[in-house]
This record gives C-alpha cells, sequence and structure tokens, in this order.
C-alpha cells in the first residue's frame, strides 16, 4: 500500500538497501578512505560509534569497494567470540577446516594467509563487529594474530568495530599492549541537520521517488528527535511514511512527524 500511494519501487530507509546507493556523509567517507588505506597497507584499524552511527553501514560499503581480485574480505560478528571460535570462523570461510585446539587453528590460518599473500598475491582483511563486547582474552588474541614472524609488516588488514565503549576498553592500562598496535582510529558522528535532509532525500530517490516527499519542516522535526542518527531518522521516516499512505497525504510536513513521534516513538 505505501509504495504504491508514494510511486516507490523498494521500501526506503531498510537495512537490505545495496551498499551503492548509501548516502554517504562527510564523516562516513573519511572513514573510508581511512579504511581502505588500512587494508592497502595492512594496518590495525578502530573503527567506533555510538549506536545507530552506521557502524555496520560503513563496513559494508568498506566491502563492496574492495577489489576482489586484490583482497581477500572476512567478517564475524559475535559477541560471545572465544580465540578458537575466532581462527576457526575465519578459515571456515576460508574454505578450510578449523580444530578443537586453539594453536592448531592458529597455526592453519597462518598457512592461510602465506597462500593468499605470496600464492595469490592478495591481501587479507578481517572485520570483527561489535567489538566493544569482546573480552580481554580476544582482544589479547589480536596480539598473536598481528604479531608473526616477526615480521616488519603485518601479515593482513585487521579492523575492529564497535560502539564508543571500545575506546574505553583500548585505554585501560592493561590494554596498552594492544592500544599501541592500533595505526587508524576513525569515529563516526551523528549527521548534521543538512546532513539529515540529504540522507532522507537519498534514501527515496534510491526508492524511486520522482519529487520530494518531506518538507523543510518536516527534515527538522525528524533531526530535532533524531539529533541525527541515522537509525532514529530510518524509524520515524518509514512510520510517517506507513502514516500518510493510511491517511492518504502525499507530503510529510512537520504536523504529521509530530504526530507520528508522539503517537509512536515515546
Amino acid at each position: 500500500m505505501m509504495l504504491d500511494f508514494f510511486g516507490l519501487t523498494c521500501v526506503p530507509f531498510s537495512k537490505d538497501a545495496p551498499s551503492s546507493g548509501l548516502y554517504g556523509a562527510q564523516g562516513q567517507e573519511e572513514a573510508l578512505g581511512r579504511l581502505v588505506f588500512a587494508a592497502e597497507r595492512r594496518l590495525f584499524a578502530v573503527l567506533t560509534g555510538d549506536c545507530g552511527t552506521g557502524k555496520t553501514t560503513v563496513p559494508r560499503r568498506f566491502r563492496d569497494s574492495l577489489d576482489a581480485d586484490g583482497f581477500v574480505f572476512l567478517y564475524l560478528a559475535d559477541s560471545r567470540l572465544t580465540p578458537r571460535h575466532f581462527y576457526n570462523g575465519l578459515l571456515g570461510q576460508l574454505g578450510r577446516e578449523g580444530s578443537f585446539f586453539r594453536g592448531d587453528s592458529r597455526r592453519r590460518l597462518h598457512q592461510e594467509i602465506e597462500t593468499i599473500r605470496h600464492v595469490q598475491r592478495r591481501n587479507l582483511v578481517v572485520a570483527v563487529d561489535e567489538a566493544h563486547l569482546l573480552d580481554k582474552e580476544m582482544l589479547e588474541e589480536t596480539r598473536f594474530l598481528l604479531n608473526w614472524r616477526m615480521d616488519s609488516l603485518s601479515p593482513l588488514a585487521l579492523i575492529l568495530s564497535g560502539q564508543s565503549e571500545l575506546l574505553d576498553r583500548l585505554g585501560m592500562k592493561n590494554a596498552a599492549a594492544i592500544r599501541q598496535r592500533v595505526d587508524i582510529r576513525c569515529t563516526l558522528a551523528n549527521l548534521d541537520l543538512a546532513e539529515t535532509g540529504e540522507y532522507i532525500s537519498c534514501q527515496l530517490k534510491n526508492a524511486g521517488a520522482d519529487s520530494p516527499i518531506f518538507t523543510g519542516e518536516a527534515v527538522d522535526g525528524i533531526f530535532a528527535f533524531s539529533v541525527g542518527v541515522p537509525r532514529l531518522i530510518n524509524k520515524v521516516c518509514l512510520n510517517c511514511l506507513i502514516y500518510g499512505a493510511s491517511n492518504e497525504k502525499r507530503l510529510i510536513d512537520g504536523h504529521i512527524v509530530k504526530i507520528v513521534i508522539e503517537g509512536e516513538m515515546r
């Protein structure tokens, strides 16, 4: 009903939007550039941001920007990740069997890295999401992954992505050895008012809208409520579209935004 009413070809403000059509705010573009740099030079990067700021979106765009002929991209997101599950998870994505013993799995992964680097001539990129939930043992394991054969160059690019608490974890005294190995830090901020309007327009355009649906007053109201957090912007906008279609309102104004926020968001 909503799609037909607004003349859309797909549902906007959803998680399954293709990365090629995602809006890139200035902060996200900078973070994306830093991650690409880390991948090319096999560096250790940390990406942080508050809830809903795009910590998963940026790695998606980053993954899709990598040339498959030059990179192998592996992704893990598990709040209960242990070193053994970490190595076995990576080996599984490479089509190799893991081991019950951590040391054996680590050695097998290092063998695969050697093949990727020197036979396939590609760089391995490992991205770990929800990294703020990793325990001390798992964070310590990154040292063994990056410290290999006393090589002057890291064998792979490692990216830890998580909420802002990850920086607090790395800032603790007992994490100094890991913190000192971080080469690049990226922090995602909320969108400003102008970026919020551009974000909404981009989402609607990618969904097939051929004319504006949200007024400037509506964008002001959405920004005031969401403070520029993309996840909250998505939630408000989608509910506004549903309300508009149900009440035959083709233009979403500030009044509708207020009704939706007070009725659905509180």
